[in-house]
C-alpha cells in the first residue's frame, strides 16, 4: 500500500449542494481514497483536519488559519504525525478580489512561491459573468522561483465540485507534495465557498 504523498496526480471531490459544513475526498489516479476531511459550518477560525479515510482515526495534515476571519489570512500547514510545520499559504487580500492569489511561505514565513488563478480576464468573467461565469471552471497554478510546480484544474459539474491536482515533472525536487495538497485543500475549502 502506497503512502498518500507517493502520487503526482490526484483529484478532489466535494458535494456542492450541502447546506451546512462540508466534506471532501482526495483520490489517487487509481480512484483509491487517500485523504478525507469533514468541515463544520460557521467556524470563525478555519481549522481543517485531514485524515487518511472516512473513519477519521488517522490524522495526516492540519491546515489552520492564524486569525479569525481575515481576508488576507495565513494558513499554517502542519504534518499531524510529526508535528512539523511544512510552510504556510497567505491569501493576497485585495489582489484576490479580481484574481485569486496566494503566497506560499516557507517555515520562516518568507515568500517562496505563488498560487494564483489562471487568467485575470477569465477570473473577471467567472465573478461578474452571471450564469455564464458559473459555467467556466477555475484553473490555478503554483509557481516556485518562476517554475510551475503544480496545476489545479476544476472540472465543470453543477452538483459535485471536482478538481484535478497535477505535480509537474521534477516538482518534488523543490516542493513537498504535502504543500501541493494543502494548496488544493485551501482552494476547495476557502475559495470553494465563494463559488
Amino acid at each position: 500500500m502506497s503512502d498518500y504523498i507517493d502520487h503526482d496526480q490526484y483529484y478532489i471531490r466535494r458535494k456542492v449542494l450541502k447546506l451546512f459544513g462540508g466534506s471532501f475526498h482526495i483520490y489517487d489516479p487509481e480512484d483509491n481514497l487517500v485523504l478525507f476531511s469533514s468541515q463544520k459550518a460557521f467556524k470563525l477560525k478555519e481549522d481543517i483536519r485531514v485524515f487518511s479515510d472516512e473513519s477519521m482515526s488517522s490524522e495526516r495534515l492540519v491546515v489552520k488559519a492564524r486569525s479569525i476571519i481575515d481576508f488576507g489570512a495565513a494558513y499554517d500547514v502542519v504534518d499531524s504525525e510529526s508535528g512539523e510545520k511544512l510552510g504556510a499559504f497567505r491569501r493576497k487580500g485585495l489582489k484576490s478580489i479580481l484574481k485569486d492569489t496566494w503566497e506560499l511561505l516557507d517555515n520562516d514565513d518568507n515568500p517562496v512561491g505563488k498560487l494564483q488563478e489562471d487568467s485575470g480576464c477569465m477570473a473577471l468573467v467567472r465573478r461578474f459573468g452571471g450564469g455564464l461565469g458559473a459555467m467556466i471552471p477555475q484553473s490555478f497554478f503554483l509557481e516556485i522561483d518562476g517554475k510551475r510546480a503544480v496545476s489545479y484544474s476544476q472540472r465543470f459539474n453543477p452538483f459535485v465540485f471536482k478538481m484535478d491536482v497535477s505535480l509537474e515533472k521534477g516538482a518534488r525536487e523543490f516542493l513537498d507534495p504535502r504543500l501541493a495538497l494543502a494548496g488544493a485543500i485551501l482552494l476547495v475549502v476557502v475559495e470553494g465557498r465563494q463559488g
